[in-house]
């Protein structure tokens, strides 16, 4: 990948180029419809624009879980139609994954695209996560009203080992 790719705390300056890139057909597929207060209608995340050659190119966010006996993170992403197929999502979530890990302190992560959505997946595996098993009518899809499937994927380090981001964690 010869883009420069960055992640930018969410800003009033990224809401009209992510609010343009969530109305692309790839986003909006997995996506839904976009809420009102998009990309602000999630405090309970961090949100950070991604910067592809300093172009917004997308979303990625993460929270967490932080009861004690269950804390672990999650991440969910999107690039736009043009940004898409590029490794541009995979190096993003390995950003992503090292910054939980790392500064956060978490070791579990966990993402769930829809069962369908392949491209995906693929790029959370080679960013290293492995697939746990399909969550049976998970998520309402917005256009049709029927219940979609979704498949949990996790990462988990364990305690002795050090991260690398791959397919091989």
């Amino acid at each position: 990948m010869t883009d420069a790719v960055a992640l930018a705390p969410l800003d009033i300056a990224h809401a009209a180029p992510l609010r343009a890139l969530h109305q692309q057909p790839g986003v909006t597929r997995w996506w839904g419809p976009m809420e009102p207060d998009f990309p602000f209608d999630e405090a309970e995340s961090s949100r950070y624009a991604i910067l592809v050659d300093g172009v917004v190119a997308g979303l990625v966010q993460h929270g967490e879980e932080s009861w004690p006996d269950n804390r672990h993170a999650y991440i969910d992403i999107f690039v736009g139609d043009e940004f898409a197929n590029r490794g541009i999502g995979t190096e993003v979530v390995r950003r992503v994954i090292r910054m939980l890990i790392e500064k956060h302190g978490h070791h579990r992560i966990t993402i769930d695209p829809a069962v369908e959505n392949e491209a995906a997946i693929r790029s959370y595996e080679k960013a290293g996560f492995r697939r746990v098993g399909v969550v049976r009518r998970a998520y309402r899809e917005p256009s049709s009203g029927d219940w979609r499937d979704e498949l949990l994927m996790e990462l988990a380090v364990e305690p002795q080992r050090q991260f690398r981001p791959g397919p091989h964690n």
